[in-house]
């Protein structure tokens, strides 16, 4: 039976040109390279300076539309995952819109689910394409959460990085087989019970700031590998997809010993599961559309390869997509 699916067909990224190392923390908090690599995977991290969100996303978003082929006016809507927007209202979605020349009436907005955020997007997206309501859409993840880090705080202030990620969805006719290109399947989920789990120390109803992340790490850990290998094997079951068919694995990208035990989980290779973390750091939203553009362009992804994309964050929350290119 012949169906309407949402195939990738643009790929950007962006990361701000400043380079923060592990040797470089050592000078700002008490810390030192072997510390940080051996317990988080991470050797260093870009982070902005005078870049905002908006600017590192607009750029991911202009690539991604231009190695598509297409232009901003092709664009029928515009979904931003971030935790980190240049202003708490209007959306982050909109300036680039107006920025790029998007038409005037198209659809741009944020949506906010921490480190899921990119897969939230993604979901949306390809709904609003199936249900015929749009042809072509952009999701992009972008964070500056180094402007939001305590970096008097070793345990915290080491995992973060910026950058920003893109991809453009296009419809297509597809046969509703496994076989199909384009998005197969996607799950998103939530437990608010989790709340304080990972947070920040503030917010604009609350306390008037943006505050500072604050994370319970032993619990974020474990639910993290059960959340991550669970929403995996239920969009690839929903797929119609063995894990023997998969050709990476694009986990969210937060802590190598998360990602390995994921994969073990999972029962997938490591040489089968992509990591950019070591030079990325946790770019929450940003991490998993920046490791697949990233990975695209140097040539490692291929058009026909078979994806798992999953992640978890604040919230919690947590889902995962399975996608042919």
């Amino acid at each position: 039976m012949t169906c309407i699916r949402s195939e990738m067909i643009g790929f950007g990224h962006c990361l701000p040109p400043k380079v923060l190392t592990n040797d470089d923390l050592s000078k700002m908090v008490e810390t030192n390279d072997e510390w940080i690599r051996t317990r988080t995977g991470i050797l260093s991290r870009h982070v902005v300076e005078n870049e905002t969100t908006s600017v590192i996303a607009g750029k991911a978003v202009a690539q991604a539309i231009a190695d598509a082929n297409l232009t901003p006016e092709d664009v029928d809507v515009l979904i931003l995952a971030s935790i980190t927007p240049d202003n708490t209202t209007p959306s982050t979605a909109t300036k680039i819109a107006g920025e790029l020349g998007f038409r005037v009436g198209v659809p741009a907005f944020d949506i906010s689910a921490a480190c899921s955020g990119f897969v939230y997007a993604l979901t949306l997206a390809d709904n609003m394409i199936r249900l015929g309501q749009v042809k072509t859409a952009v999701v992009a993840g972008a964070e500056c959460l180094s402007k939001i880090v305590d970096w008097t705080d070793r345990n915290t202030c080491v995992l973060f990085g910026d950058g920003a990620g893109a991809v453009v969805l296009r419809a297509a006719q597809g046969n509703g087989e496994s076989s199909d290109r384009g998005v197969l399947s996607t799950c998103i989920h939530s437990d608010g019970r989790q709340y304080n789990f990972l947070k920040t120390s503030g917010g604009a109803s609350s306390t008037q700031t943006i505050g500072f992340v604050e994370m319970n790490g032993k619990e974020v850990f474990k639910h993290a590998v059960v959340a991550l290998s669970d929403a995996a094997n239920q969009a690839m079951e929903q797929a119609h997809i063995r894990k023997e068919k998969i050709d990476w694995l694009i986990p969210h990208q937060a802590n190598v010993r998360i990602i390995s035990t994921v994969g073990e989980k999972l029962g997938i290779p490591e040489e089968k599961v992509i990591v950019t973390l070591d030079h990325h750091g946790n770019t929450s939203a940003a991490s998993i559309p920046l490791a697949l553009s990233e990975n695209i362009h140097s040539g490692k992804i291929k058009k026909g390869d078979l994806l798992v994309l999953t992640a978890m964050g604040a919230g919690f929350t947590w889902g995962a997509a399975v996608v042919r290119l």
